[in-house]
């Protein structure tokens, strides 16, 4: 990034009149040679080196002679990190949605071998209502979703060039921002000098998306954890995103989805980190913003390495889709259809929760089976009692964006669609 800058630097100079064609291209050169030691690992830093702007424009200088000390005429390292930041961070963006995207398609993969496997559905961690294992799993990929825009937004608001900001006032120079800015791919420049080298809103920005993205994932992690309990039952993990006990043998311990659990912690603690710093700094840079790098870097890092563990985990895990209908069969979670049978019927709904309340109290009192007092009750009767029956409850979900599998067809049509958009967002 700080090779490409400065290479946008010099043709702006030679452009502007401030270096000549010849010198330019003696520049130019010598940041290419300097690119491909730093690729190859044969560029050598030394102790007078502060950073990675003075290492260039020192190794270009002893390859360009004179003509390298015009490299930063009329630029300020306040402009110029800004700048590598930002085509930085553009690019881990970028990269990273398209991990997210990647992750999503194995969890629409998942949900397509899932057919009509159902499974209970929880609040509070308590059996609620019998889902499609489908639809759960694609609770997550909308979650996700919502994370691939908000990394694409941002990178929005950090295609912003800061170069010709200087130190913080600009230029006497002839220089033309607005050439350098479209030589590096940005969508636009500057407009406040000052703002241009002092912001890091990008920076918290992307911390707060990659922050969010580590709960949602979190949040994965945390589910696999319980579906591969033995209380759960639900899955059993691969070998490969496992590991055994020093001391039990029996042991299968889900670490890749508790690391995942664990690193949202760390995100979290880089975004209120770098938040912290900057809510008390003046205009306009100050040293405190090289504090912005560590988190952001090891954000990415973190992030990435998440990503494709958990998309790992998830593509060979075993779904054990008997377990989870026997889970969800329970009458009780049919409490909801019973009562909608009556208000179908014209009973005003808090008078049928009432009704049903009452009779699953009474089961649970060992008064009867839910299903035989459900048919000997007058306003319900064989017919309500029908909606008792395994697999039943989750085929009554029927409205748009529902847990049953009507609506969930449509829905996998509409997720690959967008997964189809996003990819295409992502080549754009």
């Amino acid at each position: 990034e700080d090779v490409a800058g400065s290479r946008a630097h010099v043709r702006m100079l030679a452009r502007v009149g401030l270096m000549s064609d010849a010198d330019a291209d003696a520049v130019l050169d010598a940041l290419d040679a300097t690119e491909a030691e730093m690729a190859d690992g044969s560029f050598a830093f030394v102790e007078a080196d502060e950073d990675i702007h003075t290492a260039v424009e020192r190794r270009v200088t002893e390859l360009a002679g004179d003509a390298g000390a015009r490299l930063h005429t009329g630029r300020s390292r306040n402009d110029q990190v800004a700048t590598d930041l930002r085509l930085w961070t553009k690019r881990e963006l970028v990269e990273l949605a398209g991990l997210v995207t990647q992750f999503q398609a194995t969890l629409a993969d998942v949900a397509e071998q899932a057919g009509d496997s159902y499974m209970p559905g929880y609040t509070h961690l308590q059996q609620a209502q019998p889902v499609l294992l489908a639809h759960h799993l694609l609770a997550h990929g909308w979650a996700l979703a919502r994370d691939v825009d908000r990394l694409l937004d941002a990178r929005g608001r950090t295609d912003v060039s800061p170069l010709g900001a200087g130190a913080l006032a600009g230029s006497s120079l002839p220089l033309d921002p607005d050439g350098t800015a479209a030589d590096l791919g940005f969508s636009t420049r500057f407009e406040n000098s000052l703002d241009a080298v002092s912001d890091r809103d990008f920076v918290a920005e992307t911390l707060f998306a990659l922050s969010l993205l580590g709960v949602h994932l979190s949040r994965i992690g945390e589910e696999l954890i319980l579906w591969s309990t033995d209380e759960f039952g639900f899955v059993s993990l691969d070998d490969a995103f496992s590991t055994g006990s020093s001391m039990l043998p029996q042991k299968k311990n889900p670490d890749i989805a508790e690391l995942a659990r664990g690193k949202a912690g760390r995100l979290i603690g880089h975004l209120t980190g770098l938040l912290t710093t900057l809510k008390g700094l003046p205009l306009a840079y100050d040293k405190d913003l090289q504090e912005d790098k560590e988190p952001l870097f090891d954000a990415c890092d973190t992030v990435r390495l998440t990503l494709l563990a958990l998309d790992g985990m998830v593509a060979t895990m075993v779904l054990h889709v008997d377990r989870m209908a026997e889970a969800a069969d329970s009458p009780f979670a049919a409490a909801t259809d019973l009562a909608e049978y009556l208000v179908a019927d014209g009973m005003p709904f808090r008078d049928a929760h009432a009704l049903i309340g009452a009779l699953i109290r009474s089961a649970l009192a060992g008064e009867g089976a839910l299903a035989d007092l459900v048919t000997a009750n007058d306003q319900l009767g064989p017919e309500a009692a029908a909606l008792l029956e395994p697999g039943v409850p989750v085929r009554r979900r029927t409205t748009p964006g529902g847990a049953g599998p009507e609506p969930v067809a449509l829905q996998k049509v509409q997720f690959v669609e967008r997964l189809d958009a996003q990819r295409a967002r992502l080549e754009a």
